[in-house]
């Protein structure tokens, strides 16, 4: 499920190299330019990070630097779980108060009819992109739970079979 919501993102990544690629064309060689690229792909960038954070979490494919853990991989393989259940506690816990901190902004945006771009000219509710922002962050939130259980029992595995 949640690679397909991150296949929705790269999909979208597409989407909006294929919008700015026809407003340079538009712009540069037809003197038209398309109104209102510019906030879409902003907007866009934010929401694209939170449909793939979730699955990027949950896979263990975020970027990370990882020099002490191959240091101490050599050492205590019980260690290196230890710090990617704490790690992943920690992210837990940002996470969440990330899609604590994204409701009241969402729900204004829902019970306002909040909207970008210029009246008449060009609007875009901001709804979608406050929800995709409270979603994924809930999501993000969910995955890195699952991951600090997984690396506290493997932790857990570590220590036990050193006792047999």
């Amino acid at each position: 499920m949640l690679s397909a919501i991150a296949a929705v993102g790269t999909i979208w990544i597409f989407a909006i190299m294929l919008l700015i690629v026809a407003d340079v064309v538009g712009r540069n060689f037809l003197a038209s330019p398309i109104t209102g690229v510019a906030e879409i792909a902003g907007r866009s960038v934010v929401a694209i990070v939170f449909l793939m954070l979730p699955a990027a979490a949950l896979n263990g494919s975020l970027i990370r630097a990882d020099f002490l853990l191959r240091v101490l991989r050599k050492y205590s393989r019980r260690a290196v779980h230890l710090l990617d259940a704490l790690f992943a506690l920690i992210a837990t816990v940002l996470f969440a108060l990330v899609a604590i901190a994204a409701w009241p902004d969402t729900f204004e945006a829902w019970a306002s009819s909040e909207f970008f771009g210029v009246r008449g000219v060009w609007t875009l509710p901001t709804l979608p992109f406050h929800l995709l922002v409270l979603l994924g962050s809930a999501a993000t939130s969910l995955a890195f739970a699952t991951v600090a259980i997984e690396s506290a029992v493997l932790a857990k595995s570590e220590k036990s079979s050193k006792d047999e």
